[in-house]
């Protein structure tokens, strides 16, 4: 069987999707990407900060592989404390580490950065799609790959995080 993997930048993802006032259920996304694009590996690429280990274990428990980049704090004029996590580099090396053992890719982000990566594999038909979770804010480096495109935009109905509403007593 050919094998699909997805690499996940999931800062852009997450901040994408709440940028459209919705917030992404990773359970259903995983499922998602497994019964529509045939997903067997779905690395998501993250910061670490250890505050956060109760969503690491779930993403983890729903199906992901997690790869991980340390973050830092800085402080700048404009803000006096902020976390620093970019995962480009990380997603970029684990794409060419795993090469040999998927058959195509599929790149979720919107972010430019990975204009290189994506021109690679797509050059090389190891591109299955690139998924973009926001068509009204991203990157225009790659609306040269049209072709290739899925946005998410469209998949709040079946992708929405929902608290599910028990039953008081």
């Amino acid at each position: 069987m050919k094998k699909i993997y997805a690499f996940i930048d999931s800062q852009n993802l997450n901040l994408s999707i709440l940028d459209q006032g919705w917030k992404l259920d990773f359970k259903k996304f995983r499922v998602y990407l497994k019964d529509k694009y045939n997903v067997a590996l779905a690395f998501i690429f993250i910061g670490f900060i250890k505050e956060n280990q109760g969503l690491y274990d779930f993403l983890q428990t729903a199906g992901y592989t997690l790869i991980f980049k340390p973050t830092i704090k800085y402080n700048s004029e404009y803000a006096t404390s902020r976390l620093k996590g970019n995962v480009d580099a990380e997603l970029v090396l684990q794409s060419m580490i795993e090469y040999n053992k998927y058959y195509q890719a599929i790149i979720i982000s919107g972010d430019g950065d990975f204009y290189c990566l994506i021109k690679y594999l797509l050059k090389n038909n190891k591109l299955e799609k690139l998924i973009i979770p926001n068509q009204n804010n991203y990157s225009s480096l790659l609306k040269n790959f049209v072709f290739k495109i899925n946005f998410m935009n469209t998949l709040k109905q079946k992708l929405e995080y929902k608290k599910s509403h028990q039953p008081n007593g």
